[in-house]
């Protein structure tokens, strides 16, 4: 954990902070590990949540081709990436989960010893997290850059963590991290000076500060790069050839795609999105992933099921248990996202999904079949979007009985 610690923990309002702290450190934990313990553990909690995992995760589309041919196809392209970038031959190391089937994990390799230059360019907060999990720095990221900035110029890349650095600013001294350096691509005039929205990459990094294979363009249709405790989701829902299954909050995709993939693409896979923007991002890419079970449609999941039992509508509403197996990855605080290294919510607001989360718990249950499975997650840190929601879901519907995850 020390070897981590090159940025500050996860910065957030004291309110917040002190809200988290109580929550963790309750009687039950004390008593069990001590004060000391119990505060350290919190202490490494927030430490973690501002640095980028140890790995890449890839999901590969099993459905369209065996891992292992993935796995060579993917090692062939990230090293002509890398050969571009460097004339050094680089090792790519790719390893296949020891237990999840269709994932691969790539080790992130940092901090490295990058050396800060005097130009500066500062990106949001959500630009500088992107870089820090291997991506290139895009233009609409980027927010103040030196005056005389040229395409071909090397730069130091710097995250704003507080969102108050001016745009198009030419230096910053408010509080922000080094994240790498890299080459501009355009010149300041063409990012800030233009009629449109400045588009593409910006700056293109060679020197992050963590080192991790940029997956734009590559294998689009075999290689979806997934956060692992989401498909650890799809996994845990064990979706079954033939089956008509529910994802009520399905943006972008990525779960919806997985679980279709996990059927042979044999069934039904109904995705539901209230904002009709994100629900098309659903189906791009059920399309780029060959899948052809998903129907996705704009809808309010709160109000999914019909009050008619014998409704018989293609979209929503549908009439009670329609589905064998219903997924209810719901809205959150988002406070388990990483790299976050500044969070500027307020409690009130942090406190404010647990409601939303339980009337949408309610439509589940009524959509599930007799017999079926229902997953809820989250991608959430506090207790009350978490095990409290299960208690209280276990309280609520005698119907309900807890699985382990396997």
């Amino acid at each position: 954990m020390e070897e981590m610690s090159v940025f500050p923990r996860i910065s957030l309002k004291p309110e917040v902070s002190n809200y988290l702290k109580g929550v963790y450190l309750n009687k039950e934990v004390l008593a069990a590990v001590g004060h000391q313990e119990a505060e350290c553990r919190f202490q490494k909690l927030l430490t973690c949540l501002s640095h980028p995992p140890s790995y890449t995760c890839v999901r590969v589309n099993t459905h369209l081709a065996p891992l292992e041919e993935i796995r060579h196809k993917l090692g062939e392209e990230l090293k002509k990436q890398q050969m571009c970038r460097s004339s050094e031959d680089v090792q790519v190391q790719i390893f296949p989960h020891p237990r999840i089937p269709d994932v691969l994990l790539l080790p992130v390799i940092g901090p490295r010893p990058v050396k800060q230059l005097s130009s500066e360019l500062v990106v949001g907060a959500q630009c500088g997290n992107a870089v820090l999990r291997g991506a290139h720095v895009f233009a609409p990221g980027i927010i103040a850059s030196p005056k005389y900035m040229k395409r071909g110029d090397v730069v130091s890349v710097f995250s704003d963590l507080e969102g108050k650095c001016t745009r198009a600013a030419t230096s910053f001294e408010g509080k922000k991290v080094f994240v790498g350096n890299g080459v501009a691509q355009m010149d300041r005039s063409s990012i800030f000076c233009s009629d449109k929205p400045a588009k593409g990459i910006g700056v293109q990094m060679m020197e992050p500060l963590y080192q991790s294979p940029s997956f734009d363009g590559v294998l689009p249709s075999l290689a979806f790069l997934q956060n692992l405790p989401s498909v650890v989701v799809g996994h845990v829902l064990g979706p079954r050839p033939g089956e008509r299954i529910l994802d009520m909050c399905a943006a972008p995709g990525g779960k919806t795609c997985h679980i279709a993939a996990l059927m042979g693409d044999q069934g039904e896979v109904v995705a539901l999105e209230r904002i009709r923007n994100k629900m098309d991002k659903i189906r791009q890419n059920a399309k780029l992933l060959h899948l052809h079970s998903i129907k996705a449609y704009c809808c309010n999941s709160i109000q999914a099921v019909s009050n008619d039992p014998a409704q018989e509508t293609e979209g929503p509403p549908f009439a009670p248990e329609s589905f064998d197996r219903v997924l209810l990855d719901a809205p959150c605080s988002g406070l388990g996202q990483r790299p976050t290294m500044a969070n500027t919510w307020s409690l009130k607001e942090v406190c404010s999904y647990q409601p939303l989360q339980r009337k949408l718990f309610h439509a589940a249950v009524r959509l599930l079949k007799k017999g079926g499975v229902l997953v809820y997650s989250t991608c959430t840190v506090t207790l009350a979007e978490n095990e409290e929601q299960v208690a209280w879901a276990l309280d609520t519907f005698p119907c309900l009985s807890l699985q382990p995850q396997v």
